[in-house]
């Protein structure tokens, strides 16, 4: 089972859009996937019940509850945890024994940057993350590759204490697949399909922590 927990201090950065995408992708790949939504806006857990009537569904857990962690089923093989808005490190640490690898979504702006920032130094400081135990990648998201504001924020990224593992382009296609409980990988258009790449070094990445 491959535990993935997509977390960010910042709001809007795109969390649940990278989580219900990693769900989907699992799904389709034919892998038994749970999405443990443990943001109380439940943006993950409409988007299940809106993909319910697929052959590629993806089971939604409230994690915002105690005691979630029992109500996965046994023959689960991902489980992608969307983490509550706003969240701290302290409480990240919280579901340090539950997960293999931890997915920072990133914008590409000096606000979004600087408010990053102290967050993943105090990620850095938890000691399963210290210790190696727990993976930590950075998604840099909705990046619009052609702007010098995009270059230089990746630049700066660089200095940060987690990789960047992956650059995901801006669209509103994310937007619109979402309100449809759909993802980037259920279309397979010549557009669609360039974004998909974006996604295969974040996803070979977390194959690896598995």
């Amino acid at each position: 089972m491959l535990r993935v927990l997509v977390a960010s201090s910042k709001g809007g950065c795109g969390k649940s859009t990278i989580a219900t995408n990693l769900a989907a992708h699992s799904a389709l790949k034919g892998k038994a996937t749970v999405l443990a939504d443990a943001d109380r806006q439940a943006s993950s857990s409409r988007w299940c019940e809106k993909r319910a009537v697929l052959d590629t569904a993806v089971l939604p857990i409230d994690a915002t509850r105690k005691g979630w962690q029992q109500r996965i089923p046994e023959d689960a093989e991902r489980v992608i945890i969307d983490s509550g808005a706003g969240i701290r490190a302290s409480e990240i640490a919280e579901f340090l024994d539950d997960v293999d690898a931890i997915v920072v979504p990133v914008l590409p702006s000096v606000v979004d940057l600087e408010a990053t920032m102290p967050f993943l130094a105090d990620l850095a400081r938890l000691p399963r993350i210290k210790k190696g135990k727990v993976a930590v990648g950075l998604v840099a998201n909705r990046t619009k590759p052609w702007t010098n504001a995009t270059q230089q924020s990746l630049e700066e990224m660089r200095e940060f204490p987690f990789s960047v593992i992956a650059q995901l382009r801006d669209t509103q296609a994310y937007s619109l697949m979402n309100g449809l409980g759909r993802s980037i990988f259920d279309y397979h258009s010549e557009i669609v399909r360039s974004h998909q790449q974006d996604w295969v070094k974040l996803i070979r990445w977390l194959n690896k922590q598995g």
